[in-house]
């Protein structure tokens, strides 16, 4: 009986973490000062759809991302947390003077010259796609260097710490 009990609580216990709530420890300082380096988050992966384990997609999605939620997907085959700055079809402007910057919402954005080469084409966030931001912005590696991101990609939102 104690043996049934603890298996069952084991299988619970996997089921919770791989489909449904799972805990991040925050690496680095790409979205400080709201999330810190060294500290744990909570998120929520029945946000957008039921994710598929391990895989960074959805067997079924029933939401996109919004602006200022804070997201998690893979890149490069590691968990990424970022914040969603804007959505498919948000208008981008690209202003080139003594510095670079890109123009989302009410942001501005700095840009090195090769993030500005590498997004100036798009005047728009392409369907399908989020821009997505870390909030310390000379610390974050992001959509700026590695472009938009699939929303089929985005496997949860943080919802606490």
């Amino acid at each position: 009986m104690k043996k049934t009990v603890l298996v069952i609580g084991i299988l619970a216990g996997l089921f919770l973490k791989l489909f449904i709530l799972d805990f991040l420890h925050i690496s680095g300082s790409s979205m400080y000062p709201n999330l810190k380096n060294g500290e744990t988050v909570v998120v929520n992966k029945l946000a957008y759809g039921l994710v598929v384990p391990f895989k960074g997609r959805f067997f079924l999605q029933w939401q996109e991302p919004k602006n200022d939620q804070t997201v998690i997907f893979l890149h490069d085959n590691k968990i990424v947390v970022k914040r969603v700055y804007a959505q498919s079809g948000t208008h981008l402007d690209f202003l080139k003077n003594s510095q670079y910057i890109l123009k989302v919402r009410d942001f501005e954005v700095p840009l090195t010259e090769e993030q500005y080469n590498n997004l100036h084409s798009f005047e728009q966030v392409p369907k399908g796609y989020v821009l997505v931001l870390g909030d310390n912005f000379s610390e974050s590696v992001d959509s700026r260097d590695y472009g938009f991101v699939s929303v089929k990609n985005i496997t949860g939102k943080i919802i606490g710490r």
